[in-house]
């Protein structure tokens, strides 16, 4: 008995390498095991793993301090490269639609935050790290903790201190900080449900619009000519001629008395309807006109981007449209739609919905590849050289005016910024950086 209670105490309690790996599985199982429990239609989810962090270190389970040290860091460059891999390819077109909003909004709410840390540590006394501390946690922002505590440490490297107790502040507040953000929209879950509804009614429900052909200056023009007539981005998808639906190409005549379906931006279709002559206010999928009647062989498919050569290539050097008669009316990335233009560079993983003959659909799936299984498998040189350059960028130091210290972005921004860059323009420079959704979560 003696020598078992002599293992179990060196398995669970004497720190080492082998003990920290024991420890923090063990806690990780735990805790996604309770993630599961749900109150009513509440969960904590992956948030009951910190809890059980918590629980494991107040019952006195220490572990190796390097150990725990590398897990943290190591967890945290992983968690937000993965993030801006995730969101790299939509973060440039986000700031198209609302995005520059947003940014102002945080940067408002983060002054606002900074101010009420100064009044809180002049009023209650409270220290300046613990304050820290309680942000990152009353807004469940690890990422913010590790800056803070990278920040601190290269303000005054022996404040291990002030560190710890920046951790524990955390720690404390972050069970409220989750749990006050599900209260809150439980209480906002009425008024955000009827904005919604009318955001909705608002709203128009797709960018598809139907013109009809009454511009003298465009009868006879060719669908590639009328493009070049506007400097904005559309594509004509289908053509009405004379009682019947053609898939257009770029050679195509158009005629007074055509009805063209189109799609663009939004904010496009009033400059549409400037150049065609008149848009129609009816619904475009109605009774006396029938989009989908091409010979009863349109079929539309979704197709995806798996071959590696196509990387970063122009959507417009595909020729499609003119080679096999098809046209391609959405891309989706990484769930944003984006408007098939000509000059969109391709991306591996983007989804493109093209419409047309039913074997010319196929030929075009065989150039893109479309074999969804090529995707499962990760590409690790990229993935692990992303990393190693956003390390690299985290500890440049920036010089600001007035500022007697250089600021660098640590292991939290570094590796995020390079993440976003990597998902946005990676692809431009032939480098893989897709990354499957299951091995992102």
């Amino acid at each position: 008995m003696d020598a078992i209670a002599h293992w179990l105490h060196e398995v669970f309690l004497e720190p080492s390498v082998t003990q920290t790996i024991i420890i923090l599985s063990f806690v990780s199982a735990v805790g996604l095991l309770l993630g599961k429990v749900r109150i009513g239609s509440i969960s904590l989810g992956i948030t009951f793993v910190f809890f059980v962090g918590i629980l494991a270190s107040h019952f006195g389970i220490e572990t190796d301090p390097v150990m725990l040290s590398f897990a943290q860091n190591f967890g945290l460059v992983v968690f937000v490269y993965a993030l801006g891999l995730q969101v790299g390819p939509a973060f440039f077109p986000s700031l198209k639609k609302g995005g520059i909003a947003q940014n102002l909004i945080s940067l408002g709410m983060v002054a606002i935050t900074f101010l009420l840390c100064i009044i809180l540590y002049f009023v209650l006394g409270i220290s300046m790290p613990n304050l820290m501390g309680i942000v990152a946690g009353a807004t469940t922002n690890t990422p913010a903790l590790g800056a803070a505590q990278t920040t601190l440490q290269q303000i005054d490297p022996s404040a291990a201190n002030e560190m710890t107790q920046m951790a524990l502040a955390c720690a404390v507040t972050y069970p409220m900080g989750v749990v006050g953000v599900i209260i809150a929209l439980a209480m906002l879950k009425v008024f955000m449900h009827k904005k919604e509804e009318q955001e909705e009614k608002e709203a128009p429900k797709t960018f598809f619009s139907e013109y009809e052909v009454c511009n003298p200056a465009l009868d006879g023009k060719t669908v590639r000519d009328v493009a070049h007539l506007i400097q904005r981005p559309f594509i004509i998808t289908r053509v009405w001629h004379r009682g019947t639906v053609e898939i257009p190409t770029s050679d195509m005549i158009l005629h007074l008395g055509d009805h063209v379906l189109a799609v663009s931006g939004e904010e496009d279709t009033t400059q549409l309807e400037i150049l065609f002559g008149k848009r129609e206010e009816k619904d475009w999928n109605r009774p006396d006109i029938d989009w989908n009647s091409v010979d009863k062989q349109l079929v539309s498919r979704r197709l995806v981007i798996t071959r590696s050569k196509l990387n970063g290539v122009r959507l417009g050097n595909l020729k499609i449209r003119n080679l096999y008669g098809v046209n391609i009316s959405r891309v989706d990335r990484a769930g944003v739609e984006l408007l098939p233009d000509r000059d969109l560079h391709l991306q591996l993983g983007d989804r493109l919905t093209v419409v047309g003959e039913g074997h010319a659909v196929e030929r075009v799936a065989e150039i893109l590849g479309d074999e969804v299984k090529q995707l499962d498998n990760p590409h690790l040189t990229t993935l692990f050289g992303g990393l190693f350059l956003g390390c690299i960028f985290g500890l440049i130091p920036f010089y600001l005016p007035g500022v007697s210290m250089p600021i660098k972005l640590g292991l939290a921004g570094g590796p995020i910024i390079v993440g976003i860059l990597m998902g946005a323009f990676g692809p431009r420079f032939h480098l893989t950086t897709y990354v499957t959704n299951s091995a992102n979560l």
